[in-house]
């Protein structure tokens, strides 16, 4: 199959190296086209994990768009979703009738990136499909190089509209076996475990964050306390799920912890004896803030209030997030106010979810 992956981070590169080792025809574009040059220039990318370390050949490497979107059936976009905005714009063009987009996660850019291609002139019909988490837990090594500790075993995903479900989750079944339905992209938007597990991280490590050079949220950082405040939050999430008509499974993301039933398995030990999760994390610049607190909670903050859901975990860590970083976050631009579904009846907004605008 040939696929498209769109962006320069860790899940981008882990994605081309495992598909094209996989058989399928990738391509790989970068906005920064001089930090993707050592990809063209070599033709490949380095993967390392449990099987060791090999040289993975890569189809086509571009800085240009066009040229790596031309007969993809699948898009896949791994990159953070504050990019998503300015991805929907340099693909517009060039998107054509029946092709699918992926986006893992997404944090509801299902929606959101579907209005901007429209907005921007598209007029193709396009599904796009949002899971839960990245099908990889990896980390770049070098500049062309990445390490993959563990790839997804379920990922539950949403599709918008979702009138064209059936037909993505087969193209995308074809790249990610793991892949199941959990109905339109609302609903796989409220798999996304970022804005569960990052934010508390964030907020209750604050302080050894901007003391220390390198820390480890997932080792040190995860202690009982903070523990506890995540599955109240994850509590409010699939309440959230719960009242506007979502059923199970809801991957608790406890399971994370405690089992082998979540989205990666039994992965957590695994992450922390990597090592590769031990980094520098900026309160203002880093994804963990800007995509999964700014965006994504802000986004579960504003579902909470469209389903009557009472989320004091979610606003509560929203609010200090915003203190931080000196703003109020509450009405951000992935707000179902902001997008204007905050005065839909819930017929109203299923029927927008399913058909599309």
């Amino acid at each position: 199959m040939k696929i498209a992956i769109l962006g320069g981070g860790h899940g981008c590169y882990a994605a081309a190296a495992d598909l094209s080792e996989q058989g399928h025809e990738v391509r790989l574009w970068r906005r920064d086209a001089p930090a993707l040059q050592p990809v063209i220039d070599r033709g490949s990318i380095v993967l390392k994990d449990g099987d060791g370390t090999r040289e993975v050949p890569i189809a086509r490497a571009t800085g240009e768009i066009g040229e790596a979107l031309a007969g993809a059936q699948l898009i896949l976009i791994p990159s953070p979703a504050i990019a998503q905005a300015d991805i929907a714009r340099r693909m517009a063009p060039h998107l054509v009738e029946g092709q699918v987009v992926f986006l893992s996660p997404g944090t509801f850019g299902s929606y959101v990136m579907a209005r901007a291609v429209r907005e921007a002139g598209s007029r193709a019909d396009v599904a796009w499909a949002e899971t839960g988490t990245l099908p990889y837990l990896a980390r770049k090594h070098g500049d062309r190089e990445v390490n993959v500790t563990i790839r997804a075993v379920r990922l539950p995903t949403g599709v918008y509209p979702e009138r064209q479900a059936a037909h993505a989750l087969a193209v995308i079944r074809r790249a990610y076996p793991s892949v199941h339905g959990c109905g339109d992209g609302l609903s796989g938007a409220l798999m996304n475990a970022g804005p569960i597990i990052h934010p508390p991280l964030i907020v209750m490590n604050a302080a050894p964050l901007q003391h220390f050079d390198r820390w480890d949220i997932h080792n040190e950082g995860t202690q009982p306390a903070v523990r506890a405040v995540t599955d109240r939050l994850d509590g409010e999430r699939i309440a959230v799920r719960e009242a506007l008509g979502y059923g199970a499974p809801h991957y608790p993301l406890a399971d994370h912890y405690n089992n082998d039933r979540w989205m990666y398995g039994d992965a957590h030990k695994k992450l922390v004896k990597s090592g590769d999760w031990r980094e520098h994390i900026d309160l203002h610049t880093h994804r963990y803030v800007t995509e999964d607190s700014e965006l994504g909670l802000a986004f579960l903050a504003s579902a909470a209030r469209y389903a009557g859901v009472d989320a004091p975990l979610a606003h509560g860590l929203l609010a200090v997030v915003g203190g931080f970083l000196g703003r109020d976050l509450r009405q951000g631009p992935r707000s179902f106010e902001a997008l204007g579904l905050a005065g839909l009846d819930r017929q109203a907004l299923k029927q927008r979810l399913q058909d599309g605008e």
